[in-house]
């Protein structure tokens, strides 16, 4: 408050004082100085900075998960490595759903519809089982993996002898009509 008061009695002395012209030319050389340090002190970034950062990031991701994908897909595993009698296992029921699946085709030649029945079913099991060796790559536990893929191969190889066996019933039937018929 005494300031204030003393501000107000003494305002026409403060008015009276004139600075000098100098003191501007000094002031205008002194400011520039000032400016170019406190630019220097601050961290600042621009738009294109952050863009080429940005898309730097991108890149090196992108590049990334291209080289993660391709080990991944590359990697084969060694059954026997895992378990050698599983191996031998998976290896003889992949031959013989081989051999069963060429049976089938050339059997049902005379009936078309009912092959593309027994191949859908067939091709489900074979999704199931692409996808546990999938698994199997990532798997902490491959070997109960390569278990559940044997079993799926088990059940292949009889769902193809059962389809089997209808087929043969299917055209004995067809043979003895065939027979009475004439």
């Amino acid at each position: 408050m005494r300031l204030e008061e003393f501000v107000k009695a003494n305002r026409e002395e403060f008015n009276d004082i004139v600075p000098s012209p100098d003191l501007w030319s000094r002031i205008e050389k002194v400011l520039p100085q000032q400016f170019e340090q406190q630019k220097k002190n601050e961290k600042s970034f621009s738009l294109g900075f952050v863009l080429r950062v940005a898309a730097s990031v991108i890149v090196v991701m992108g590049i990334s998960f291209v080289i993660y994908l391709r080990s991944n897909s590359k990697k084969e595993v060694n059954y026997a490595s895992i378990n050698p009698v599983y191996a031998q296992q998976q290896t003889r029921y992949v031959a013989l759903i081989a051999n069963k699946r060429t049976e089938l085709k050339n059997i049902s030649q005379a009936d078309p519809e009912l092959y593309n029945e027994f191949s859908a079913e067939t091709a489900k099991m074979d999704s199931v089982y692409k996808k546990l060796r999938s698994d199997l790559v990532t798997s902490p536990n491959p070997e109960l993996v390569l278990r559940a893929m044997i079993r799926n191969l088990e059940i292949q190889t009889e769902v193809l002898n059962q389809q089997l066996n209808v087929i043969e019933q299917y055209n004995q039937m067809k043979k003895q009509n065939e027979s009475k018929s004439i």
